[in-house]
């Protein structure tokens, strides 16, 4: 099992580490990790920070494409169980309740939804939206953990929820272009990018 895991991790780093590699070197290094805080507190600090950090923006567009993958009403189920969970794991945060390894479940959301799309899984519905809420929970956690002081809790949830929201959107309409030629090899393509960047994440979350 061990060594079929490696087999798989070593056909898409070669497959997929140029064009991730490029992605990546497109972004500025600040934007690697989600920011510590924001300017503008309440609305535009919680609408600003899922956006600000490649780790989340890459999970969130993953839900997308994966319920693109999958189809209806996984088109729509996913990306709606997302932001509701999410939204509990952020009061959670903002109250301060602990959850262990909340940055090794963050880059692990993108490398096993990225594996979702690249290799086209299509588990039952059920399971497909327990996994989405999951790793919601840890992302939501880091939303709500890192309310700027002074800002309006109540402004800044609803606005990372929304910008969560745009961001299946996005993973939404790429996913589109699987309706046309090609477009499902740039889905898959999307996939592998993804998942290497999880990886690169869960490399630095456990070192």
């Amino acid at each position: 099992m061990k060594r079929n895991g490696l087999r798989l991790m070593k056909r898409i780093h070669r497959r997929w580490a140029l064009p991730a590699s490029v992605a990546l070197a497109l972004v500025p290094t600040s934007a690697w990790a989600h920011a510590d805080a924001h300017p503008g507190g309440g609305f535009v600090a919680g609408l600003l920070h899922p956006i600000s950090g490649l780790d989340h923006v890459v999970a969130m567009v993953a839900v997308g494409l994966w319920g693109a993958v999958l189809g209806s009403p996984a088109l729509w189920v996913l990306p709606v169980a997302f932001p509701m969970v999410m939204a509990f794991g952020g009061l959670l945060g903002l109250l301060g309740v602990p959850i262990p390894g909340v940055e090794i479940g963050i880059a692990a959301s993108g490398l096993v939804m990225g594996l979702m799309v690249l290799f086209e899984l299509k588990p039952p519905l059920w399971l497909a939206a327990l996994i989405v809420a999951a790793f919601a929970v840890f992302h939501g956690h880091a939303h709500g953990a890192e309310l700027p002081d002074g800002s309006n809790a109540l402004l800044y949830s609803l606005a990372f929820v929304l910008a969560t929201g745009l961001l299946h959107l996005v993973g939404i309409l790429l996913g589109e272009t699987r309706r046309w030629p090609g477009g499902r090899r740039f889905v898959q393509w999307a996939g592998g990018c993804v998942a290497l960047v999880g990886l690169w994440f869960l490399e630095q979350a456990l070192t």
